[in-house]
């Protein structure tokens, strides 16, 4: 037997290191042509940060810890037990004795089931709890970012990082790492009973295991990088399918259909490039695995299958045909979870990549934030101040130059400019959506960043010219979930802002459905819904951006007599193209270039025949114009 060993070694080195080099090689070329990805964060930081989330749920780990080691009975044991089994039906043993033996491998087998069954069920109901953590905390963290930072990360893509890359983490929890301890414990544990078997044989196995750490290296290596380009290519279809699908009627419009589809038949082509790539990976390592196991076998019943024959005992021990039998199965229990080690590798470096994402997300610092000493205002008063407010979007592209004036408590003040004249940065500057550069914004006599964020917006009520409405109800839009607001409450601030003028028509009046973004409502009817949200909430400072600017005359008049009521509310800041709508302001502040060029009444103005009179001349024959052509 000693002859023929080291021949069969270097045969099977010089195969496998073949084998090896050509793997190496086609997956380097695939790198090439498909990746070109960078690790962006180490597996072991990936680790630390996603165990913070397994943490509270150590008892559940240590109890589940605690059943596998049963279930690993099972494994260890077996292959001794058929070992004996069959040396007992060779030695013809009493009936009795084998009895016992099979009734102590059915305990056993029984056993093992039931731990498998309490492991799943506990891993499980755990990784639901940790996916939940995870997927609550990544939407928590989406809310706290600025108005600047969502405007920069596709809807798409914060889609993909809320729904889909937290199930691939929650696999992780249920399945892969225990398993992966388990296989783990497994392996050491047949190693450990092969050497009490036979020191031989268990050295002739070792022979393959360099093998084994070489092609796991290989696969770990590229692995994670495609499936960071898998979720790369996921994230990018989700962007595309989430903006188009709600541009659909433009695209149908400009009859750009063929030119969409092309773009999706691109990108789906991307997804299905990274996917192949990570068919390779897998279907490499795994086959690689495989024949290692086979070589190891024949090995087995070569080297082994002599010593039996021959009745030789190397390194002192016999080897018999139970000891063989057991090696057969014990090789199959080392082999088997390496390679399932190929799918849970898989899995786990699609969870890194899909944790690696979500912690992308996660680890951007909200630009807007409250202050070390930020206080919380029981009341605001409406009185609002700009001194010397410089602001750009951009650097040293300024929006705002230099901008002062003051506004007293429960004061109507328009802004009017031409388009991008700063108007709209104002007020959004105001509920502190971005911070200034330079200057500073006062409410009541206190800088703003000295006032927490939602102290700040809760006093705050504004009206835009593109109302969102969600799915839902008219009620719940109304309210915004806010279980403490009755039926009467609501409707008192329908009736307030002329909207029970249509609801009361409704056939389920306040439970009327609301679908995706009220599209079964028209512009004017989405606006009064939205005046209502914002008196139901009692805001001590009214904001209307372009609320007027696309509605029906009809409409425009129940919501004119909605904004005089609105005026008693408290302070009102106003931004309109329709001047008519602003004829009553007590103070209207004109923009020209991000500077304010004159300020002052409706009459004020027109007296001093500036820009104010030029806009407001320009609108009067517009209008002319078009009632002479009606």
């Amino acid at each position: 037997m000693r002859e023929y060993l080291p021949i069969l070694i270097v045969a099977v080195i010089i195969g496998l290191f073949s084998v090896g080099f050509l793997a190496a090689y086609l997956l380097e070329k695939n790198k090439k042509e498909s990746m070109g990805f960078d690790r962006h964060m180490e597996d072991r930081e990936i680790v630390r940060r996603l165990l913070r989330y397994a943490r509270p749920y150590r008892r559940q780990f240590l109890t589940v810890f605690f059943i596998m080691l049963f279930s690993i009975v099972y494994d260890l044991a077996s292959p001794l037990l058929v070992g004996h089994i069959e040396e007992t039906v060779k030695g013809k043993f009493e009936l009795p004795y084998l009895f016992s033996i099979v009734a102590v491998y059915a305990g056993i087998l029984i056993v093992s089931l039931v731990c498998t069954y309490l492991q799943s069920m506990m891993l499980q109901k755990t990784g639901q709890k940790i996916l939940s953590a995870i997927r609550q905390d990544t939407f928590v963290h989406i809310e706290s970012l600025s108005h600047e930072q969502l405007n920069n990360l596709p809807v798409g893509k914060l889609v993909t990082r809320v729904s889909n890359d937290p199930n691939a983490i929650s696999f992780m929890f249920t399945n892969i790492l225990i398993n992966l301890i388990k296989n783990v414990m497994v392996v050491f544990g047949v190693l450990g009973a092969m050497l009490s078997l036979n020191k031989a044989l268990t050295l002739m196995v070792l022979c393959f295991v360099p093998f084994v750490v070489l092609f796991t290296i290989i696969f770990r290596k590229f692995s994670r990088k495609v499936h960071r380009a898998v979720n790369d290519a996921t994230t990018a279809i989700n962007t595309y399918l989430s903006e188009n699908l709600s541009g659909m009627k433009i695209t149908q419009i400009f009859n750009r259909e063929d030119r969409k589809m092309a773009d999706f038949t691109e990108k789906s082509r991307q997804l299905k490039r990274a996917k192949y790539a990570r068919m390779l990976v897998f279907g490499i390592f795994r086959p690689l695995v495989y024949m290692l196991y086979i070589s190891c076998t024949l090995c087995l019943f070569y080297l082994g299958g002599r010593a039996v024959i021959e009745g030789q005992s190397p390194l002192g021990q016999a080897v018999t045909s139970g000891v063989l039998v057991s090696f057969y199965m014990y090789i199959s229990r080392f082999f088997n979870p390496i390679q399932t080690l190929a799918e849970q590798f898989d899995q786990l470096q699609r969870s890194f990549a899909s944790a690696e994402k979500i912690f992308t997300i996660l680890d951007m610092e909200p630009e807007i934030v409250d202050a070390p000493d930020a206080v919380e205002l029981p009341e605001i008063r409406g009185e609002i101040e700009f001194q010397d407010v410089w602001f750009s979007y951009k650097p040293d592209e300024w929006v705002l130059k230099g901008v002062s004036f003051h506004i007293m408590p429960r004061q109507t003040v328009a802004f009017v400019g031409a388009t991008g004249s700063g108007k709209s940065t104002i007020l959004s500057l105001i509920c502190r959506n971005y911070d200034i550069q330079k200057g500073r914004i006062l409410i009541d006599g206190r800088d703003i960043r000295t006032i927490k964020l939602s102290c700040l917006r809760r006093h705050f009520g504004q009206m835009l010219q593109d109302v969102f409405l969600f799915s839902g109800t008219i009620r719940s839009n109304i309210v915004l979930r806010d279980e403490t607001m009755t039926d009467q409450e609501v409707m008192a601030a329908c009736r307030y802002v002329n909207a029970d003028s249509f609801i009361n028509r409704l056939e389920k009046g306040l439970d009327e459905p609301v679908r995706e973004r009220g599209n079964n409502f028209s512009a004017g009817q989405r606006q009064l819904l939205s005046f209502a949200r914002t008196i139901i909430h009692k805001p001590s400072v009214v904001i209307l951006d372009e609320a007027t600017a696309n509605i029906d005359t009809e409409t425009e008049l129940l919501i004119q007599d909605s904004l005089e009521k609105i005026r008693n509310i408290g302070t009102m800041l106003i931004v309109a193209h329709r001047l008519s709508t602003i004829q009553h302001a007590d103070n209207i502040i004109v923009l020209s270039g991000g500077a304010i060029t004159e300020q002052g009444t409706h009459q004020e103005l027109l007296h001093r025949h500036g820009q104010y009179y030029q806009l407001y001349t320009l609108q009067f024959h517009q209008q002319q114009l078009l009632r002479s052509e009606g």
